[in-house]
């Protein structure tokens, strides 16, 4: 792919999208099924720019027995393209697994078998992406006072580099969420390095783990460290009294529904605050009603046995933590009677969630352009494009954080293929060339072919 130096003229794609996680992967496949049905002159030009040297999505909770929260069908393609050759059964059919995924009667695969069929997906279009390549800046291009293309500055190891772009489709991910004046450390981990941490882990064997959470993520920790580490204590610790399950009913999915996408969307605010709070136990805070049985199972079996390894400290919050080269003193406070109990461990995991990056935050000045409510979020228009003052032609899409507009899908599998094909779709309507453009292609003859 050609870079753009001081002085040349940078080649002009249709669109940019930073970050190459499952959202823009799935956009890039729209985009390459959209190339090849429409053909050279009318093809959509795209690069996406990748900070990671390679494809990975929440590696260090790849644990070795934890499956998928949603349906095989809510692939990246299926629900917009269900004939797609980017689906998770062609990728069975393309590992000779196909057959046996049927037998075995689950539309929920193994998390680490999702991951490979993304890494599959996303090598099948890695042609429209650069990896190793972080986007640090956007700036706007202004003609006659319109704001006609975006710049968009990527660093990669040989310095910076200079893109434009007529749209942007923002899909940056989330970001783990620590608790206030808590830092991460040797011994104190986010729950989404898990695996990558325990690999590092040196010394004597652990004997004791404290997991912080009640969601999946921390269930999951706890019933890996439990098995993993068969001299080791492992301590959760929440506010509830237990876990709570996940509701997976099908009249609650149906709040993952792509038409709930539009309920949502123009429901009133009163409305929107109302559908979050019912509908909270699908996604937040919930964990699967089988795990939660084994869990309990599996404590009871060791209160029998008096070999007790698996303590929930329940009703309680952690409100101290203070690393030390060799452990983590923790202070664990009961909700109920407000004591305060100190307890030792070797290593500490938070599993306390993850946070919406700024979608703005890369848009320097461009990001004066966007439009805000009246409590400061991003205003978001249906089609998932920010809206922006009249003098911004261009697009800029998001693929996360809008959740306040579209409802608990905003970052989730669920709706991503459909979510790919309305972006598509918007910038089909909206037309990808100004007439500037038109005239340059004219006057330097250069087309729309795909570097």
């Amino acid at each position: 792919m050609a870079q753009a130096r001081p002085g040349d003229a940078p080649f002009i794609h249709d669109l940019i999208g930073i970050g190459f996680g499952p959202s823009n992967v799935a956009m890039a496949i729209a985009l390459s099924e959209h190339n090849a049905r429409v053909g050279r002159p009318e093809a959509i030009t795209a690069r996406f720019f990748e900070q990671q040297p390679r494809f990975g999505w929440h590696r260090g909770m790849l644990l070795d027995d934890a499956t998928m929260q949603v349906s095989f069908l809510k692939d990246l393609v299926t629900l917009r393209n269900p004939a797609s050759e980017f689906s998770f059964l062609c990728y069975l059919k393309s590992r000779g697994r196909l057959v046996d995924f049927i037998n075995h009667k689950n539309l929920f695969p193994l998390r680490v078998e999702f991951h490979d069929y993304f890494e599959w997906a996303a090598a099948q279009v890695d042609d429209m992406v650069s990896y190793g390549h972080e986007v640090v800046g956007v700036a706007p291009v202004v003609r006659d006072g319109v704001v006609e293309h975006l710049d968009v500055t990527v660093r990669t190891g040989e310095g910076l580099a200079l893109h434009r772009a007529r749209n942007l489709v923002i899909g940056t991910g989330l970001r783990p969420l620590m608790p206030e004046g808590v830092d991460r450390g040797a011994r104190i981990w986010h729950n989404s390095e898990l695996l990558s941490r325990l690999e590092r882990l040196t010394g004597a064997p652990p004997s004791r783990f404290i997991v912080v959470g009640a969601g999946q993520s921390a269930a999951e920790n706890v019933a890996h460290l439990h098995r993993r580490f068969p001299g080791a204590e492992i301590c959760a610790v929440f506010s509830r009294y237990g876990y709570s399950p996940a509701d997976d009913s099908g009249f609650a999915n149906r709040i993952f529904d792509p038409g709930a996408v539009d309920e949502f969307f123009t429901a009133p605010e009163s409305v929107k605050r109302r559908l979050m709070d019912y509908h909270g136990n699908t996604n937040y805070s919930v964990v699967d009603i089988d795990l939660i049985d084994d869990l309990y199972r599996q404590m009871y079996q060791e209160k029998v046995l008096g070999t007790e390894r698996l303590r929930f400290l329940n009703v309680s919050r952690l409100t101290g933590v203070v690393e030390t080269p060799d452990r983590v003193r923790a202070t664990v406070k009961s909700l109920v009677t407000g004591e305060q109990t100190p307890l030792d461990a070797d290593v500490v995991v938070f599993a306390t969630g993850y946070s919406p990056a700024d979608p703005l935050a890369l848009l320097g000045e461009v990001a004066d352009r966007c439009l805000r409510d009246a409590e400061g979020r991003v205003r978001v228009d249906r089609d998932y494009r920010v809206a922006t003052d009249p003098a911004l032609r261009c697009g800029i899409y998001l693929q996360g954080g809008t959740e306040h507009t579209h409802g608990i899908t905003s970052s989730l599998l669920s709706n991503t293929a459909v979510r790919v094909g309305e972006i598509l779709d918007s910038l089909l309507d909206r037309g990808l060339k100004s007439a500037s453009d038109e005239a340059r292609t004219v006057a330097d003859g250069t087309g729309s072919t795909a570097r």
